[in-house]
């Protein structure tokens, strides 16, 4: 590649490398089997695990490890106008420029003459000009194929984006008590009677809506949280499998006292 063209300050290094991503994605494209045989569609959820394998760092709160998943996703971005390029549809720069416009378009608090003086002022001036650039729905936006919790999530800070929400979330808790009284009651109707389960799965459902809304409020994120609980999960119920393991027992032939005994162990390390 020909560098006579960039200097040694940070932007221009930038752009350097930028520009040899490009060319090693057009290698790539034309002298590798796996690479040219490519599509949209079979990159597509190879995508969404570097996704997940990005945000599985930043929990972890792995800089390098980061470095190298958002390495991985940007390569997939050229991947996805590289092909498109050669269907004469787009190319790196048409997607680009576009985003720049977009940006321009959707902060006139900093291109315009608009005033925003709060985040939330942002985010609400961010929903009426997407409905300007012609979404027909302030939700329409949200895609159908997020996991259920971060949709829910989404659903709501969209709906604030318009003012369609709770004043405080002393209003909000009071919501979610309101609903688990109501999932409450359908398992304390008669002991012998049988359960609805479609109805106990709307009103769940209700539940985690309220409780997702609450975190929210409190400035938490629930997706977060929940991985958070997860890992921690893994890491004791791993800790009883290894402690158990040493002391020659086996998970299957353990009662859940002694099972316990191990748990409460790895609560402490």
């Amino acid at each position: 590649m020909d560098n006579k063209n960039f200097d040694d300050s940070p932007r221009s290094k930038q752009l350097q490398a930028f520009n040899r991503l490009l060319d090693v994605m057009e290698d790539l494209r034309e002298k590798c089997p796996w690479d040219r045989k490519q599509t949209m569609e079979s990159l597509r959820h190879l995508t969404i695990e570097e996704t997940y394998e990005l945000s599985d760092a930043i929990l972890q709160g792995d800089l390098q490890e980061i470095k190298k998943e958002v390495g991985d996703i940007m390569l997939h971005l050229v991947f996805y106008a590289k092909i498109a390029s050669e269907k004469k549809a787009f190319d790196i720069a048409d997607v680009l420029n576009a985003q720049c416009e977009k940006l321009i378009f959707r902060h006139p608090h900093i291109y315009g003459d608009t005033k925003a003086e709060t985040e939330e002022e942002v985010k609400q001036n961010w929903e009426k000009l997407k409905l300007k650039e012609g979404n027909k729905s302030v939700l329409g936006g949200v895609p159908s194929s997020l996991p259920a919790l971060v949709k829910a999530m989404r659903i709501q800070e969209k709906a604030r984006g318009v003012g369609f929400d709770w004043d405080d979330k002393s209003q909000v808790w009071k919501k979610v008590q309101e609903e688990l009284n109501e999932f409450e009651s359908e398992f304390n109707v008669q002991e012998t009677a049988a359960i609805d389960q479609e109805k106990a799965t709307a009103e769940f459902g209700d539940l985690l809506f309220s409780l997702i809304n609450f975190a929210r409020f409190a400035g938490i994120d629930p997706e977060e949280a929940l991985e958070r609980t997860n890992l921690k999960f893994i890491s004791r119920f791993q800790y009883l499998e290894r402690e158990a393991a040493k002391d020659g027992k086996h998970l299957q032939d353990m009662t859940l006292s002694e099972m316990d005994f191990y748990w409460n162990k790895a609560k402490n390390q």
